[in-house]
């Protein structure tokens, strides 16, 4: 097996970024927008280097699985080892080859288990430099989410990078409304870097991103049929009705309600559930000294 690799190294000096997607085999969304942003760029008019990885767990890819064969997941395998596990030795190559020679990351995610995102950005914000990149990417939602051990983001930012994880569609989908936002944020991030030249054309945000600090998911109480009513990015207010389960005969089983303010971040696209399933994931909007949207 071998890792497609993607290297644009730019006539003028400048930043190292790496773009991977895949990490998950049935994540497709961040190979089409890898895919992209490539086509935009030109080694003749970059400005340092872009090292583009679109398909990392290309195992999975090929088997149609988000696992690995041993049913490993890659991305809690992370910073890896040469010896180790399939997992561990993609990870630990990764690792060596890709991150260690840069300085920003994005990583290209999608929802897992028919579950679909809202464009996000998952980040650091704590962290004043992650936080202006978050900002460049202008994502309708920027997310503060911890680092979690052997995920590519802990294991980049101990090596001292720093990493925006983008979260979009669903997998096994090319949905435009996930395509598309990544690819203009992916732009915008570089452009930040002063990576672009006039000649690339880079989208302006649509407005500034909502910052979420914590999230949870509203759950299902009965096993039924659900009729979602609630869309990606709509904004509720806890009491608000989300949905309805039903049983095979129509009759009603219970009214899904949300259990707090906020937006909409994701959802499940799963039309029969069982009790106790994640149903509608609702990020809390909570300001913070600079308010509640980053710009």
């Amino acid at each position: 097996m071998t890792l497609p690799v993607h290297v644009f190294h730019g006539r003028e000096d400048g930043p190292v970024v790496w773009l991977d997607a895949a990490v998950h085999g049935d994540e497709v969304v961040g190979i089409e927008v890898i895919r992209r942003v490539l086509e935009r760029l030109s080694p003749r008019t970059l400005r340092g280097t872009v090292i583009a990885v679109p398909i990392v767990n290309a195992i999975g890819v090929m088997t149609g699985d988000r696992y690995l064969p041993d049913r490993r997941d890659l991305n809690r395998s992370f910073p890896g080892s040469p010896r180790g596990s399939l997992a561990a030795r993609i990870a630990h190559l990764l690792m060596t080859e890709v991150v260690a020679k840069c300085e920003v990351g994005i990583d290209l995610h999608t929802g897992s288990d028919r579950r679909s995102n809202l464009p996000q950005v998952r980040c650091d914000l704590d962290d004043p430099r992650t936080r202006e990149l978050a900002a460049a990417f202008g994502a309708p939602v920027t997310y503060h989410a911890k680092l979690r051990d052997g995920s590519l983001r802990s294991a980049a930012r101990e090596a001292g990078a720093r990493v925006l994880l983008y979260e979009a569609g669903e997998a096994w989908r090319l949905d435009e409304y996930a395509v598309q936002p990544g690819v203009d944020g992916v732009l915008r991030v570089l452009a930040s870097l002063g990576m672009l030249d006039e000649t690339v054309e880079v989208p302006e945000a649509p407005g500034p991103s909502e910052i979420c600090w914590r999230s949870g998911w509203v759950r299902a109480r009965r096993t039924g049929i659900l009729s979602m009513g609630v869309a990606l990015g709509q904004h509720v207010q806890a009491g608000e009705r989300l949905g309805e389960l039903h049983d095979s005969f129509g009759r009603r089983l219970a009214i899904v309600k949300a259990d707090r303010d906020g937006i909409v971040i994701g959802r499940t696209e799963a039309p029969m559930v069982g009790s106790g399933d994640a149903l509608v994931h609702i990020g809390t909007l909570e300001p913070d000294e600079d308010g509640a949207r980053l710009s």
